[in-house]
């Protein structure tokens, strides 16, 4: 790599890693305010989370809502996925394009659309229908790992086991699944990273009740600025990056970006 190139490479990096440096480091001031930790590191912000019991019941609603949202997601996907990348049908490319819409669709647009409809079912406000809507939101990341999986899978492995007598249930379940489940699994983690960190459609489906944990930090700095909202935001930070560790580990970071299996 040219001096030049490598060098614009590191700035690049450092231009997107200095917000997040910054809002660790003042997630450790002692102070009161917005403020770098100058006087030395204080858990004081931290130990503040754990007094606030709306952080807390709303950290523990979007974890849960997340898992819910992510293996919903999951047992929509594995089956729509293998079903696109195995079969050819009349109207395929559009149902596939409409399972990715929301990719494509601003986050507004649905959340408007998503309380209109909801509002109808009277589920609005309520955690089932928050759920759903994160389900809608974060399908097309499952499905899109899974498609890629799916394709990659040699059938003739599977009609060769049809063909010695194993049933269709058999199939699915030690050759097929065994074979997907890594991007399977990447999908899922993909899918829960999305719902927990999901905030605008949130706005508009949650209710005061039912407030994920970005709608409370939302709200919470329209009124109140304070290094709080800095060390929240760390924990979500390396939550994220075990996370993100973790799907690398598992299936690899450059393959789920390429769609590769």
């Amino acid at each position: 790599m040219p001096p030049a190139l490598s060098a614009f490479h590191w700035v690049f990096v450092a231009f997107m890693l200095a917000p997040l440096v910054m809002v660790v480091l003042v997630s450790f001031t002692d102070k009161g305010y917005i403020a770098m930790p100058f006087d030395g590191a204080s858990w004081r912000w931290y130990r503040a989370i754990f007094a606030a019991p709306d952080f807390l019941d709303a950290f523990w609603r979007s974890l849960a809502l997340a898992a819910v949202a992510a293996t919903l997601a999951t047992l929509l996907a594995v089956p729509a996925g293998m079903a696109m990348a195995w079969h050819r049908f009349p109207g395929r490319e559009a149902m596939l394009g409409l399972l990715l819409s929301p990719l494509m669709v601003p986050h507004v647009v649905l959340g408007i659309a998503l309380l209109r409809f909801l509002t109808q079912l009277g589920a609005s406000g309520t955690l089932w229908g928050l759920a759903a809507a994160h389900t809608v939101i974060v399908l097309p990341y499952v499905l899109r790992l899974v498609v890629a999986a799916a394709t990659g899978f040699d059938r003739s492995v599977a009609q060769a086991a049809q063909s010695l007598g194993a049933s269709g249930w058999t199939v699915f379940r030690r050759i097929e699944l065994p074979l997907i489940v890594p991007g399977v699994a990447g999908g899922w983690l993909i899918a829960f990273i999305n719902s927990f960190d999901e905030l605008t459609m949130s706005i508009f489906v949650a209710s005061a009740a039912t407030q994920t944990l970005p709608v409370k930090m939302y709200n919470h700095i329209a009124h109140t600025i304070d290094p709080l909202l800095a060390s929240v935001s760390t924990v979500l930070i390396v939550l994220t990056l075990v996370l993100m560790v973790a799907l690398d580990r598992f299936y690899g970071l450059d393959r789920v970006l390429a769609g590769k299996t």
